[in-house]
């Protein structure tokens, strides 16, 4: 099956469309926005027929192009899925709106009275694979916080994306607001990509959404600032005073198993268990839940030795096994001496989420403090980092560096702030 792109103008004349949208959208009111949101639901619903006829014809270009069944199954969308990012889309509608925000006024020894004011960045570049439900949830939030958006999803979703533009279009036209708010890249080339990361005069900020090569690649390549996130190592720690009750036995089973088997594929999914040796006694039991669902374990010797004394299948652990993210049904395991070896293993090879499993208050709160990453967790799956689950409405990215956002990316950090000084013919001294 041969694909065929829709002509688009050159990408700086894209950036540029999108950089006067933006002049366009950062002073919308609050209720405007909303409305180009449920505007953008109802074009989801009504276009079903003809946004799932594309969709079906990438999967089946992906199919026998030969992609593997886990990237078919996240490009794929169905009339539930459809309405499930409709829906969405409306949530976002009804989130707090950060743009417009301002600090307290302060009045300065000069006579100046000073704020902060929350701002949009301006022009997003969100460059990401495989699911089309992306196009709208970025689309969404950046409307929201009063963005223009440039999107460049991967090769496989070329007719879906391109349906799903037209929707996001003709609700933004059917507003009164310029359609180039909301552009995708129709042509995939890589070349294409390069190009839009060198757009530093039109551009803000570039936000990849994929694996650590579609990363490296932005950083090394980008004149534009690039926001990392999104990869990253998840450990889960299970302290010894956590198998003292058959309740929490049962608990840590059944977390280990959400944070693994739920969705193996998200980059909030389960990598490396770290078992107290004060705890190794209950590893089987979490271990026989694992295999159950078909995970294939990768152990240290001694966890390798206890698995094998229950009967549990597992395979000798490489040194290549930590510091891996698998997005499979693949795991690795490693006994530590305590909190302080985990906490060593984690700053080595941690940044994105971690957890403790623990019913010592000290160790939950040290486990906290020392852990360097986007997400700290106490007792609960790694599965809550998602900007949904978070409280964020949804998210264009999970950011795992430090400067301007960290963790789940909604509105608020789609923003910046401005300083606004109000005089009266002040002059400095």
């Amino acid at each position: 099956m041969t694909t065929a792109f829709p002509e688009q103008g050159p990408l700086r004349v894209v950036a540029q469309q999108a950089r006067t949208a933006a002049r366009t959208l950062r002073s919308l009111s609050t209720e405007r926005k909303i409305a180009v949101l449920h505007a953008l639901a109802r074009e989801l619903r009504a276009r079903e027929s003809q946004i799932l006829e594309a969709n079906a014809q990438d999967v089946a270009a992906a199919q026998a192009a030969g992609l593997g069944a886990a990237m078919v199954d996240r490009l794929r969308l169905t009339p539930a899925a459809l309405h499930g990012i409709a829906a969405d889309v409306e949530a976002v509608a009804g989130l707090s709106d950060p743009v417009g925000e301002s600090t307290p006024e302060k009045l300065l020894p000069s006579g100046i009275r000073v704020s902060t004011r929350r701002v949009p960045l301006g022009v997003l570049g969100v460059i990401y694979e495989s699911r089309p439900n992306v196009t709208v949830d970025v689309a969404a939030l950046a409307l929201m916080s009063g963005n223009a958006v440039i999107l460049r999803g991967g090769k496989e979703t070329v007719r879906s994306n391109t349906a799903l533009e037209e929707a996001i279009q003709a609700a933004l036209r059917a507003e009164g607001l310029p359609q180039e708010a909301v552009q995708v890249i129709r042509d995939p080339a890589r070349e294409r990509m390069l190009e839009l990361l060198k757009l530093d005069d039109l551009v803000d900020a570039i936000i990849p959404r994929g694996g650590a090569a579609l990363h490296r690649f932005c950083v090394e390549n980008a004149t534009v600032p690039v926001i990392v996130g999104g990869i990253g190592v998840v450990h889960l720690y299970l302290d010894g005073s956590f198998t003292q009750d058959p309740n929490d036995v049962r608990r840590a089973a059944e977390v280990v198993l959400n944070a693994k088997v739920q969705k193996p594929s998200a980059c909030n999914a389960l990598d490396t268990l770290l078992v107290d040796r004060a705890a190794l006694t209950v590893l089987p039991q979490i271990a026989q839940s694992l295999a159950a669902q078909g995970v294939e374990l990768r152990a240290d010797p001694e966890a390798l030795t206890c698995l094998s004394g229950a009967g549990l299948q597992a395979h000798p652990a490489q040194e290549s096994d930590y510091g891996q993210e698998f997005l499979a049904l693949t795991m690795s395991l490693k006994v530590v001496a305590g909190l302080d070896e985990a906490l060593n293993f984690i700053a080595a090879h941690g940044n994105h989420t971690d957890v403790i499993l623990t019913r010592d208050a000290a160790q939950a709160e040290r486990f906290v403090q020392d852990v360097d990453s986007a997400a700290v967790m106490v007792n609960a799956s790694p599965r809550f980092n998602d900007g949904g689950q978070l409280g964020l409405g949804a998210e264009v990215a999970i950011s795992t560096q430090k400067l301007h956002a960290r963790g789940p990316m909604g509105l608020r950090e789609l923003t910046t702030t401005k300083w606004v000084v109000m005089g009266d013919g002040h002059t400095r001294a």
